[in-house]
């Protein structure tokens, strides 16, 4: 479980927007979100930046979620 979905409507950013700023497709953003796919370091830390969070609260499930 990631929380990308999460930060990205707090921002009120489409997935497309998301995309474009990551240099990505909707899709692979959309695959992100629903566990899908498990992006590379080089894309966690672009959508952690952008999201404006860091990659253990965007990537990180606690032990206390299950």
């Amino acid at each position: 479980m990631n929380r990308v979905r999460e930060y990205r409507r707090s921002l009120k950013l489409s997935q497309m927007a998301l995309a474009e700023k990551a240099g990505v497709a909707r899709q692979t953003i959309n695959l992100i979100e629903n566990d899908k796919y498990n992006p590379s370091l080089d894309l966690c830390l672009k959508l952690a930046w952008i999201l404006k969070t860091d990659l253990n609260t965007l990537f990180w499930r606690d032990q206390d979620e299950d």
